[in-house]
């Protein structure tokens, strides 16, 4: 083997900066606003799920873009979720197509207090909005109808048709949204040029050893499965308990399973580092440069960390118990759920085998559902991916881009049927702080990275419809 001292500086060169979107500012900033008052909650129990909300964010979408309205084709999917297409002219060419989700997660009541301003609030305050969704994911479903509303104003007419699909239950799954479009374009026969969904962003000081900051485009994303464990025992009093209860039993599963993680697998990290490692100390370089060599060692930092740990392996998370009712009472029945996200190269199957032979117990039983298998991997030299990237680097040529794996689970994953170039970026800056906000307490977004990202799309769509 040949030892590699260094990575080249692979990131594009680009020589025209982004052109900035002829905006109202003001009034644009106040339609995002107004998009985060609307309580669009997605909860585990979809009967929980507010029509006036999301019929109340469709209406304040009609009238705050009318020319979207007027010129492109548009309508629901399963009552709650949108989709328009803006007619390309030239049928040759295959349509682009642009996804947000309109739901967000509800606000845990015992942080509620925690937040300064009203999670529904949308204010205003000091340059940042703040509200449920302005991250996660009103801000590129709002800066998508921005962007298309001025073009229109414009007169934009596309060579390549441009579809926009936002689902409504992206939080839970998307079953009823995303899912339910990708059935209505397969009958419809279409197929798309590339697809474009939240799920990467500009990260700063996330990565390790790179001080500039980060365009993570997901290129993939990790599978899901949940396995409920099982152990039934005749029950009766504690006071005279069996050697082992069905807690007990079940307890010990839990164990070997914790103690059966997966192998490891670097190429994913490999094929990110790879891309921004010019920018990285020496230090680093050299092992990533020459795995062959110093794989073990790297290995190990990255399973010392959760975050980069899930990098490169399928995971295993433990996630929910149910034993007796009483304290006092041995269970008949003992249950668990364990949560793994897997891992493109596992499956489903492979999966709930490793389980079952790590648990090693015929008292234990092993059921899957809610299910979604790992994507695969959507190439780098796609048309879609170079305007992707080079539009990020059109808006700031200090801002370094490079592929990922993501680690939860979008509404692209309904795609694949429909394209072969899938990938997962929004426009907003995450750094140690912001991304506790995902999801998290105080969710917020400055006016500038809105604006940004308005831009941003401003000129993807331009470049998309050619």
């Amino acid at each position: 083997m040949n030892t590699l001292l260094s990575f080249e500086d692979t990131q594009l060169q680009v020589d025209s900066p982004l052109p900035k979107a002829p905006l109202n500012e003001d009034a644009a900033v106040a339609r995002f606003a107004k998009a985060i008052q609307f309580e669009t909650i997605s909860y585990d129990d979809p009967s929980r799920l507010s029509p006036e909300a999301f019929l109340g964010l469709h209406e304040h979408i009609r009238a705050s873009f009318p020319l979207v309205h007027q010129q492109a084709e548009h309508y629901t999917i399963n009552q709650y979720s949108l989709v328009y297409h803006i007619k390309g002219s030239n049928p040759a060419l295959k349509p682009a197509l642009f996804m947000g989700h309109m739901d967000v997660v509800p606000v845990d009541e015992g942080t509620a207090e925690q937040w300064k301003q009203a999670p529904f609030s949308g204010a205003i305050v000091d340059d940042v909005v703040w509200g449920r969704g302005t991250i996660d994911d009103k801000v590129t479903v709002m800066a998508l109808l921005e962007a298309m509303e001025t073009r229109l104003r414009e007169g934009f007419s596309p060579q390549r048709s441009i579809y926009f699909a936002f689902g409504h239950d992206e939080e839970i799954g998307g079953k009823q949204g995303a899912a339910k479009i990708a059935e209505h374009f397969e009958q419809q026969g279409l197929s798309f040029e590339f697809v474009l969904d939240e799920g990467g962003a500009i990260t700063d000081g996330l990565m390790k050893g790179v001080e500039q900051p980060v365009a993570m485009v997901g290129v993939a994303e990790k599978g899901f499965v949940n396995l409920r464990l099982t152990v039934a025992s005749e029950g009766g009093h504690s006071s005279q308990p069996p050697d082992h209860t069905a807690a007990g039993v079940l307890s010990q599963a839990i164990v070997n399973i914790e103690n059966s993680q997966f192998d490891t697998n670097l190429s994913y990290s490999y094929n990110t580092f790879s891309h921004v490692a010019a920018y990285a100390p020496l230090s680093l370089q050299l092992p990533m440069a020459n795995l062959w060599l110093f794989s073990p060692i790297v290995e190990q930092s990255m399973l010392s960390a959760p975050s980069s740990a899930a990098g490169i392996r399928t995971t295993i998370a433990a996630t929910m118990l149910e034993g007796s009712s009483k304290s006092n009472i041995l269970p008949t029945i003992a249950s668990a759920v364990v949560n793994v996200r897997i891992l493109p190269g596992d499956s489903i199957a492979s999966v709930k085998q490793h389980i079952v032979e790590a648990i090693d117990d015929s008292r234990v039983s092993v059921e899957t559902f809610m299910e979604n298998e790992p994507s695969q991997l959507s190439p780098l030299n796609s048309t879609g991916y170079k305007l992707i990237e080079s539009n990020i680097r059109r808006m700031d040529d200090n801002v370094l881009v490079a592929p990922y794996l993501v680690m939860g689970g979008t509404d692209a994953k309904h795609f694949y049927g429909l394209s072969d170039n899938v990938y997962r970026f929004m426009m907003v800056r995450l750094d140690k702080e912001s991304l506790k906000r995902f999801h998290g307490v105080n969710e917020q977004l400055a006016v500038n990275d809105y604006l940004q990202a308005v831009s941003y799309f401003y000129s993807l769509l331009a470049d998309a419809g050619e």
